[in-house]
């Protein structure tokens, strides 16, 4: 088993823009969302930090943080 790659430390010389970290995402329940596969839904419960549980009417589905393809309305 090999061991997780460390992330690239940026150079203060380098003439490139050091990368920016969004900042992580927060949703609560009753929270209205959109997701770019599902389509428009409600949160219903929330794993802090891991998970969260979004009502898109046709399913009931866990959404994974960082939430990359799911906005709050």
């Amino acid at each position: 088993m090999t061991k997780p790659a460390a992330p690239k430390r940026h150079l203060p010389t380098s003439p490139f823009k050091e990368p920016v970290t969004p900042a992580p995402k927060h949703f609560a329940v009753g929270d209205q969302v959109t997701h770019d596969m599902y389509g428009l839904g409600r949160v219903t419960g929330i794993e802090d930090g891991i998970a969260a549980l979004v009502d898109f009417s046709s399913a009931e589905i866990r959404i994974l943080s960082p939430y990359a393809k799911m906005t709050k309305l």
